[in-house]
């Protein structure tokens, strides 16, 4: 709609490259979400082992300081995506 990279923008596009196995063209679409698929990946599998074990969902990555550094990571992630040097972040 305004014609910005949003943090997000090639997500779809990262995940569908992901399942046909083309990992570079995956990197490309969103590098930020590529290099953080572990972290949510881990996050996904302890909260399925917990709730398993009828335990509530815990992290250190949810205190305060891991939480504003993410969301600190990918408010500078939106802008330099969109700055004319950047081209390379864009997907």
């Amino acid at each position: 709609m305004t014609g910005y990279y949003c943090p997000g923008c090639g997500a779809m596009r990262l995940v569908n490259a992901l399942t046909h196995g083309h990992v570079g063209a995956a990197f490309g679409f969103n590098p930020l979400l590529f290099l953080l698929l572990p972290v949510f990946g881990y996050l996904y599998v302890r909260w399925t082992v917990l709730s398993a074990r009828g335990r509530p969902m815990w992290s250190a990555l949810f205190r305060p300081v891991p939480v504003y550094s993410f969301v600190g990571v990918v408010a500078v992630y939106w802008i330099v995506r969109n700055l004319p040097f950047a081209h390379a972040l864009a997907p």
